[in-house]
């Protein structure tokens, strides 16, 4: 079904629900689905109802310069992003009758018919064996390799205190790995750092949260490149 016009508590909700646990309308970076909705959203939702989608719009509004260079088709719709359609129920009067299909055996019936016991035997033990054999096997764990840049709100911000708050941040399955400051201009310069992750342990969103949570340091984060190791 996609967003629809925000004229409505319900267009509202649609979108609270949708950005509830992401960062961004579609993928891991700011692009021309951000840019489309947030044109239509036109204002800030209000912060009592819609938190989540107060914070992507004032996210979203930090890249207002950088609109037309940000990646994906302009030409867009936003109705074209936000929740795919639900499945149409059947209506019961039209659904296949139950019994019917009870009173049709195609291919016979074999319940009344006993499996030889030698068979059984050997089939449950070759059964046990593969289960032993699957057990003992371990997988090596899932990992992504992120680059994530990390945006002070101006050039007075201690970016010392940035970058040490955003190392101290602790998860299982996170490894921090090399960071540099970059220049953003006028004087700003953002963190840009790699870091590891256990694909099945760590939520990049939740781990953007857990950066942002620095309010008094940490303007945005945005994942800049991933890739599976």
């Amino acid at each position: 079904m996609g967003f629809t016009d925000f004229i409505n508590d319900a267009s509202f909700t649609l979108l609270e629900k949708w950005v509830e646990s992401r960062s961004y309308i579609a993928g891991y970076a700011p692009s021309q689905a951000d840019v489309t909705t947030y044109k239509a959203v036109k204002a800030p939702p209000a912060v009592e109802k819609y938190p989540h989608a107060y914070r992507w719009f004032n996210h979203i509004a930090s890249f207002e310069s950088e609109f037309s260079s940000l990646p994906g088709d302009p030409s867009k719709s936003f109705t074209s992003y936000g929740p795919e359609a639900t499945a149409v129920a059947i209506n019961p009067k039209n659904a296949p009758d139950a019994a019917d299909d009870d009173d049709m055996d195609l291919f016979g019936s074999d319940e009344d018919e006993e499996e030889d016991p030698e068979v059984v035997a050997e089939r449950e033990k070759r059964l046990a064996e593969y289960k032993k054999k699957k057990e003992g096997k371990v997988k090596p764990a899932a990992k992504s390799i992120v680059t994530m840049d990390v945006k002070p709100w101006d050039d007075e911000t201690n970016m010392e205190e940035l970058v040490a708050n955003v190392k101290a941040i602790e998860m299982d399955g996170l490894v921090w790995g090399a960071h540099k400051l970059v220049d953003v201009g006028y004087g700003i310069k953002k963190l840009q750092t790699n870091l590891v992750v256990e694909d099945e342990k760590v939520s990049i969103e939740e781990l953007q949260q857990k950066i942002e949570e620095d309010e008094d340091h940490v303007q945005s984060s945005d994942v800049v490149a991933m890739q599976k190791l």
